[in-house]
C-alpha cells in the first residue's frame, strides 16, 4: 500500500531525468530510489522531441466526479434571408384624369409591409404625363404631414416625363415604415394620370400649384380616388404577399363614399399581418382582366398568392356560362407561373342591371357548382356559402348587402373572416 501511495506522488523534475519519489505520508522510500550518483542514459539526454507536444483537450469533472470532455460550442444562429422589395400597396388604375396646369396631389395610402426602404411606381393615363417633383412622408390629418417630406428621385432626377399608359418607378429611398402605416405621397403633375373609378381614399387632396414639399395642411379640394400612384414597394424580409383580382366588390365599393381599408382584401390583410394588395376594378369582367393582366397584375414583383373573385359582371348573356368557364381556365393558366391561385364562388345576386335575371341566377349557380367540383384545379374559397340565406341561394343574409349586388361593410367583414379561415387552414398561414 505504501508503494502504491508513493507512486501517486511521482512528478517530473525540471532539467533532470531523475525520479524523486516520496511517500504521501512524507517518509522517504530509500529502497526504491535510484543511486544518487547514477547518470541518466545517453539515449534519454538526446530524446527531446523536435515538434511541440500536442495538448489534450480539457477535461471537466461532472457531479459524479467522473471525467467528461468539454461540450462542443453551440451552433451559430440561423441567418436571416436577404431583404427584398414586395408590394405594400397597389391599385390597378383603369381610368384616366387629365390636368392642364400643374396640380399637386397628396394621396393618403395604407402600406401593409414593414421595411427600411420604399419605391413608388406611378402610372400615366390616356396621354403624356409629367411629374416635376414628388415626396413621401408619414400622413397626418386633413392633408398635413406627420413627418418631414423626403424627396423621391427617378434615375437620379427630381421628376420624369412619359407617354400614355406607362409605369415609372422611383429610385429606392431610405424611409422606414411599419405594417399598415399611412403614407402621404405628394407629387406635382400635369397631363394624363391613371385613376381609379371610385372614391376610396379619404384624406387625399389636390391643389393647383407646386406644394409637394409643404408639411402643413395642403388645402385645395378633396380628391379621394386613387390617382397616379399605382404601387408602393417596401424592402424587408420576404413574406407571403397576396394580390386580389376582381370587380367593384373587391375594389371596395359600398356606396358613393368608400374606404379601401374596409374592403375585404384589406380586412384579410389586417388579420393575417401580410400584404393583400388590391387589383380589383369596378365593372371588370374576365375579358378586361385577361387583356390587362400584364400591366395591372403580372408587373408586380414578390407576389406569392392570387385571390380571384370574378365573373358576376359576365353573367346573363346567351352562352355566357361556357365563356366564363373557358376564361377562368385561361386566367388560372396565366397566373400559375406567377403565384399560387385561389378562386372564390360568386356571391348571391338579388337583381340584374342589364341581363335577364332568370338567366343570371341559373348561370351563377352552375358556375359555382363547376368551381366546387374542382374544375380549375386550384384552391377554393366558398364565399357564397357564408353570405347566402340557407333557404334561398340568390339572397344575401340579412345585413350583408346594400343594393342587391354589393356587400355591406358587414358583408366584407364576413367575407374576410372566411378567406382568413381558409388561408390558415389550407394555406399554412
Amino acid at each position: 500500500m505504501r508503494v502504491w501511495r508513493a507512486w501517486l506522488g511521482v512528478v517530473v523534475c525540471a532539467g533532470s531525468v531523475l525520479l524523486a519519489c516520496a511517500d504521501s505520508t512524507g517518509e522517504a522510500l530509500l529502497e526504491e530510489a535510484p543511486a544518487p550518483e547514477a547518470s541518466a542514459p545517453a539515449s534519454v539526454e538526446a530524446s527531446a522531441p523536435d515538434a511541440p507536444l500536442e495538448v489534450a483537450p480539457a477535461l471537466v469533472l461532472n457531479d459524479e466526479r467522473r471525467v467528461r470532455p468539454t461540450p462542443p460550442p453551440p451552433p451559430p444562429p440561423p441567418t436571416k434571408p436577404d431583404a427584398i422589395f414586395q408590394p405594400g400597396f397597389h391599385q390597378a388604375l383603369r381610368w384616366s384624369h387629365s390636368v392642364g396646369s400643374t396640380v399637386t396631389f397628396r394621396m393618403r395610402v395604407p402600406v401593409a409591409r414593414e421595411g427600411g426602404r420604399i419605391r413608388v411606381t406611378f402610372r400615366s393615363g390616356d396621354g403624356n404625363l409629367t411629374v416635376q417633383r414628388a415626396t413621401v412622408a408619414k400622413a397626418g390629418t386633413d392633408g398635413a404631414l406627420a413627418s418631414m417630406p423626403v424627396p423621391l428621385t427617378f434615375g437620379g432626377k427630381d421628376g420624369f416625363s412619359t407617354g400614355a399608359r406607362t409605369l415609372v418607378t422611383s429610385d429606392p429611398v431610405d424611409f422606414p415604415v411599419s405594417f399598415r402605416d399611412d403614407l402621404a405621397i405628394s407629387f406635382e403633375a400635369r397631363g394624363a394620370l391613371a385613376v381609379s373609378a371610385i372614391d376610396a381614399f379619404p384624406g387625399s387632396y389636390a391643389r393647383t400649384g407646386t406644394h409637394s414639399a409643404v408639411p402643413e395642411v395642403l388645402g385645395g379640394q378633396p380628391f379621394e380616388r386613387a390617382v397616379g400612384v399605382a404601387t408602393v414597394d417596401v424592402e424587408g424580409f420576404p413574406t407571403r404577399a397576396f394580390v386580389a383580382l376582381g370587380d367593384s366588390i373587391t375594389e371596395g365599393y359600398i356606396d358613393m363614399k368608400n374606404d379601401t381599408r374596409n374592403a375585404w382584401p384589406a380586412l384579410v390583410e389586417a388579420q393575417l399581418g401580410v400584404p393583400v394588395v388590391n387589383a380589383g376594378v369596378s365593372g371588370q369582367g374576365f375579358f378586361d382582366a385577361l387583356e390587362l393582366l400584364d400591366g395591372e397584375v403580372l408587373t408586380l414583383r414578390g407576389i406569392t398568392d392570387c385571390l380571384v373573385l370574378l365573373g358576376t359582371n359576365d353573367l346573363g348573356n346567351d352562352g355566357a356560362l361556357g365563356q366564363i368557364q373557358s376564361r377562368m381556365l385561361r386566367l388560372v393558366e396565366r397566373l400559375r407561373p406567377f403565384c399560387r391561385v385561389w378562386v372564390s364562388t360568386l356571391l348571391p345576386k338579388e337583381k340584374s342591371n342589364h341581363s335577364p335575371y332568370t338567366v343570371v341566377k341559373q348561370q351563377r349557380l352552375a358556375f359555382n357548382e363547376w368551381l366546387r367540383q374542382g374544375a380549375t384545379g386550384t384552391d377554393l374559397i366558398d364565399l357564397e356559402a357564408v353570405t347566402r340565406r340557407p333557404d334561398n341561394p340568390h339572397l344575401f343574409l340579412e345585413g350583408l348587402v346594400v343594393d342587391g349586388i354589393h356587400p355591406s361593410a358587414e358583408g366584407h367583414r364576413v367575407m374576410s373572416t372566411e378567406v382568413v379561415r381558409m388561408l390558415r387552414e389550407r394555406g399554412e398561414l
